[in-house]
């Protein structure tokens, strides 16, 4: 049995949509609120199977993506905590100083992920 075709259009449309906002009002919108147009409203009522199955993938994969941003504030804190264990006068600076140049760059990982917000999970996030 052939694979149904994905229309990236059509998923596109619905990683953009407001689901919330359609359960709760029935009327399509945008995640920036904006309402859909005819030609958008008609577009999402053609979604198949396929295309939402795709987006259900793109969706899981983005969690993906997301988790290290989310986690990042206790990940640095657990880092550190080794560093600020060894020393009196415990501030960032110091428990840089003991760090190696492998563990000053997984420090600037993490940190990267506190300062940077994720992308959010929208039309051109994937």
């Amino acid at each position: 049995m052939p694979q149904p075709e994905i229309r990236p259009e059509i998923v596109a449309l619905l990683r953009d949509a407001n689901f919330k906002h359609f359960r709760e009002t029935g009327a399509w919108s945008h995640r920036d609120g904006r309402p859909f147009t005819e030609e958008e409203e008609a577009l999402i009522s053609q979604a198949t199977r396929a295309d939402l199955e795709e987006l259900k993938a793109q969706h899981s994969h983005y969690l993906e993506y997301v988790r290290p941003y989310e986690e990042a504030p206790e990940a640095i804190q657990r880092f550190l905590a080794p560093f600020m264990d060894q020393l009196e006068e415990k501030n960032l600076g110091n428990a840089h100083a003991l760090m190696t140049e492998d563990e000053r760059t997984e420090f600037n990982r993490l940190l990267g992920f506190m300062t940077e917000p994720a992308r959010p999970f929208g039309t051109y996030s994937i």
